[in-house]
């Protein structure tokens, strides 16, 4: 019997044998600590994303990599390697049970759920040997009825310089902005309408239409995590987090999974508690979050732990990078939510993008 067949059987009700345990965790923690590559989207010159590799793992050990990763309820990265500190975690299980006592927003027939993301984020350009990066904003509302299949409205705000780092910095962040200002699809911002959300012809529910399908148990959720993002980001800790906090700023989270999410994020190891005064947008909150050395930055969720509200999320600089000093959140957004009456009128898939008379396509 193969590894993977053995794994599988581990399912029933007998207790799995502890040496198959043993080889599938081993696998894991191999994968975990030795294979994770640099972060592509820090403030450096742009390079192909690339994926840890497990090829190196004997076959016993991919198959018990593969096994563990997919039998989420028998052998898993979650928990059994420690998780949050004490504070952390404290502020993660307060945050959990608020959630789950809290009551979603209630949308009516013909209503929606007005979400309003506010963000900065960091991009980089230039030419040859020259390279900076420099903070733009963005203000994007979606609205979401109350029927999932109905036509979904987004409006993409109009974007602007944030911030600049120094001359070179600025003078690619003005050559950025003269390219999109004279632009119509961004210079007074985008409107899209989708059925189901679809929006640019992509996947249902503004891409995140799996979140009634993801499990509610905090363990089997992280390790369902840690299955997905196998191979993304620096670290399969770090991008846990990233994960959850990608989800969390839609808004359009249940407070069941909600709950769970905070209750798996305080068993990713290296979570740590990192302020009580953390404020985004004039919400202020508890700040939880993660060091990754490979980016030298910090990914942080920022919550309120009386309501289970999630406000937004942050990377801090940890080290000076490119002329931007240790300290600077890079990247950081916000999130509000409301139920309204209505959404704003016209719009299309493709927003104000061209669209192709073959294919039909963006």
């Amino acid at each position: 019997m193969d590894e993977l067949t053995l794994l599988r059987n581990t399912r029933s009700e007998a207790a799995p044998p502890e040496a198959a345990l043993n080889r599938g965790r081993g696998a894991l923690l191999a994968a975990a600590a030795g294979y994770a590559q640099p972060h592509t989207s820090t403030p450096r010159r742009p390079k192909r994303a690339r994926r840890f590799a497990i090829s190196g793992l004997s076959a016993v050990g991919a198959a018990a990599l593969v096994a563990g990763l997919v039998l989420t309820d028998v052998v898993g990265l979650a928990g059994w390697r420690g998780g949050a500190d004490a504070a952390a975690a404290a502020v993660l299980d307060e945050a959990s049970s608020a959630a789950i006592a809290s009551i979603d927003p209630v949308v009516q027939p013909g209503q929606y759920l007005k979400v309003r993301t506010v963000g900065v984020h960091l991009s980089s350009g230039g030419d040859g040997d020259v390279v900076a990066s420099y903070q733009y904003a963005s203000d994007d509302t979606l609205y979401r009825p109350a029927d999932p299949s109905d036509d979904w409205v987004w409006v993409r705000g109009p974007q602007s310089i944030a911030a600049t780092f120094g001359p070179e910095s600025e003078k690619i962040a003005n050559e950025w902005w003269d390219g999109v200002s004279s632009s119509d699809a961004f210079e007074a911002g985008d409107l899209l309408r989708a059925p189901g959300g679809a929006f640019y012809g992509g996947s249902s529910g503004a891409g995140f239409a799996d979140l009634n399908e993801l499990p509610r148990d905090p363990y089997r959720l992280l390790n369902h995590i840690y299955r997905v993002t196998l191979g993304a980001g620096p670290s399969p800790d770090t991008e846990a987090l990233v994960y959850i906090a990608d989800r969390l700023r839609i808004g359009t989270v249940p407070a069941d999974l909600r709950a769970a999410m905070y209750k798996a994020a305080a068993m990713i190891p290296g979570v740590t508690f990192v302020s009580d005064q953390a404020t985004l947008q004039g919400r202020t909150g508890v700040a939880i979050g993660r060091v990754e050395d490979a980016w030298g930055t910090r990914v942080d969720i920022i919550i309120d732990p009386d309501t289970g509200a999630f406000i937004g999320d942050r990377e801090v600089l940890l080290r000076d990078q490119d002329g931007i000093p240790a300290g600077t959140a890079v990247r950081w957004t916000t999130v509000t939510s409301s139920v309204v009456s209505e959404a704003p009128k016209g719009g299309s898939v493709c927003g104000k993008m061209t669209v192709n008379p073959e294919t039909g396509e963006c």
